[in-house]
This record gives structure tokens, sequence and C-alpha cells, in this order.
């Protein structure tokens, strides 16, 4: 069989230097999901590099709650079907940073802003930049908002909090203000409610539950962190993920 090279651009349409970059990664499944997403995302051949460098496809994988993978796996939704939980990851891993030891938020901030390109990809597709310490007044008081994005597909704006500490109850009442305030003066009529997003280093499991569950507004919180992943931690905790979403397809069928 010979191919002409219209075939060819066809069946490799990456640059020949994302395939060679590809051809690092041994799991056959990520390497398959790196070169749909680098398709998808019209990543450059350093933007891949550096998703396979941070474990990308192990971090997506984990980034959604075990129980929740497997009570939607049953259930087939539309592709363009995207819930804040499907876009929202966690954690964000920001290690192009280059932050010391210690630093300030406004010092994080600051080298978010300046390494956007690097922190769009790493908040994934559909995000677009409006904003930094937007300022709003209440009553006599004015506040800051410290990083304002919009998502296209979820047609709303994002509200993204940085906190230095861990996740506190004044945390999510400020973030829930934020998007009734957001909601009411910067949403267009055409766009869903304002999504809250607080970016902490450590947000608690339980205090998260118990601060975030049935607000009005959704908000929600993510760990991020300023180092790369431990490469055998996430492959081993993928592998426990894999075996409980075989374990659990084999029950359904065996329960038909």
């Amino acid at each position: 069989m010979t191919f002409d090279l219209l075939d060819l651009a066809q069946i490799f349409a990456l640059p020949w230097s994302a395939y060679v970059s590809l051809l690092s990664v041994k799991d056959a499944h990520a390497r398959q999901f790196y070169e749909v997403e680098a398709l998808r995302g019209g990543w450059s051949v350093r933007q891949l590099e550096r998703q396979i460098g941070s474990q990308f496809y192990e971090r997506t994988a984990l980034s959604k709650n075990k129980a929740a993978m497997l009570a939607r796996a049953a259930v087939s939704k539309p592709v363009d079907a995207l819930t804040p939980d499907d876009a929202i990851k966690d954690p964000y891993v920001l290690e192009f940073l280059n932050l010391k030891d210690e630093y300030s938020e406004s010092d994080l901030e600051s080298a978010l802003i300046q390494r956007l390109e690097d922190f769009l990809l790493e908040l994934g597709e559909g995000f677009t930049f409006v904003g930094r310490q937007r300022r709003l007044r209440i009553d006599q008081t004015w506040y800051r908002v410290d990083l304002l994005f919009f998502h296209r597909r979820l047609r709303c704006l994002v509200i993204i909090d940085l906190k230095l500490g861990s996740l506190s109850p004044a945390d999510v009442g400020q973030m829930h203000m934020y998007c009734n305030y957001a909601k009411e003066h910067w949403s267009l009529p055409d766009e869903n409610p304002p999504v809250g997003l607080i970016l902490c280093a450590d947000k608690g499991h339980a205090l998260a539950r118990y601060a975030l569950d049935g607000l009005p507004n959704k908000v929600m919180a993510a760990n991020y962190r300023t180092v790369l992943p431990d490469t055998e931690l996430l492959q081993n905790e993928l592998e426990v993920t894999r075996r409980m979403l075989e374990s659990y397809a084999v029950a359904r069928l065996n329960s038909r």
C-alpha cells in the first residue's frame, strides 16, 4: 500500500516534531489522548511537551471525583453538555511560574498574568481572559476580583480568587457575594450565571463539601501546586481508578 502526501497529511496532522514528543509517551491511551488534545487545542510543540511533562493525562483522569465518575458512567450525555464540574480541574499545576518558597498573593497573581498563555493552557479549553483586579463597589466598600475569565462553552463569567493558605468559610461567602454582584452588573442577558473558583493551597475536602454544597451560585474550590506532581503516585492512583471503572462496568453487564 502506498500513500501520497495528502493522505499522509491527513493521517499525521501534527508537526513531525510533535510525533517525536508523543513517542516518549509509553501508554497508548495517554498517547492518543495527547494527540487528540493537541489537535483540538492547537497546541504548539512546546505546549505539548509541557502537558506531557506535567502529567496532564493522569491529572485529567484523576481530577474528577471517582464516585461521580462511576455514577455518570451509565449515563450518556451530549458532547456539548458541559457543566462547571467538567470544566474545572483539581488540582492545577503552576510549576511554570517558578515562584520562590515565599511569595504573596500579589506575587502569584502577577506571575499568572506574566505567564498568561501557560495559565490558559493549564485552565483548559474554552477560557478567555477578561481582566485582573476588577473593581466592584457594594454600599460604601470597594472590593477587587483577582482574575476574571469567560468560558465560551459554559457561556458564563468565571471569577477566580487566589488564596495562599487553606480555604475558609469567609472565602466562600465573599466569592458568593462576587457571583451575585457579577450576575447583576457584569453578565449579559444571554449569558449563564457566573461561576466562582477559589484557587487555594489546600481546600480541605470536608470543609469544601460543607461550605460549597447547596449554594444558589456555583462556587467551587480547587488546589494549586507550584511543583510538578509525583509521577509514580499519579500512575498508581490512575491504575486504582481504572480497576474501579472496569469492575463497575463488569457489574453493570452482569446485572442485565
